[in-house]
């Protein structure tokens, strides 16, 4: 993507259009801890290393689905969905959210984006519907993916 051209006025004729992938984040075992001490979920298969590697269909501990998640807007931000004019890009919701596969403690992943939708709105916002597929380093699946909606404000 080109982001100059990439823009509050231009922004329907991206739609259909993937913005980036973003670099590759590491998933490991102090995020899914801080994570969990964050949210209480605290659930073995998450903090446990020991009793998940001997009791886990995964060979190990996992992230939560909702870290995962999580991580979309960040990564989101580094692909550069908010356009460079837009004074800023506020989290407004999500339409589907799908958790296909398992992020494994010490895994990386990458969120590719695409523009799915834009939405005017008065006062020079936009919302804005982006396909997210959060891609596990050398999985065939993806972690989840997800249709997430942000307000762009002029």
């Amino acid at each position: 993507m080109n982001s100059n051209e990439y823009s509050m006025a231009a922004l329907e004729s991206f739609v259909g259009r993937e913005l980036g992938v973003s670099d590759w984040v590491v998933v490991d075992q102090a995020r899914i801890d801080a994570f969990a001490q964050c949210t209480g979920d605290t659930q073995w298969i998450h903090v446990d290393v020991e009793r998940a590697k001997r009791e886990s269909p995964f060979g190990g501990t996992i992230a939560h689905g909702y870290l995962t998640l999580s991580l979309l807007a960040a990564l989101a931000i580094e692909v550069g969905v908010i356009p460079g004019d837009a004074s800023a890009g506020l989290n407004y919701g999500l339409d589907k959210v799908r958790f296909m596969t398992p992020v494994k403690a010490g895994a990386r992943v990458r969120n590719r984006a695409t523009l799915l939708a834009v939405e005017r709105k008065s006062g020079g916002r936009a919302i804005v519907k982006m396909a997210n597929e959060l891609q596990i380093e050398g999985e065939d699946k993806p972690a989840l993916i997800a249709e997430t909606l942000a307000m762009l404000v002029a």
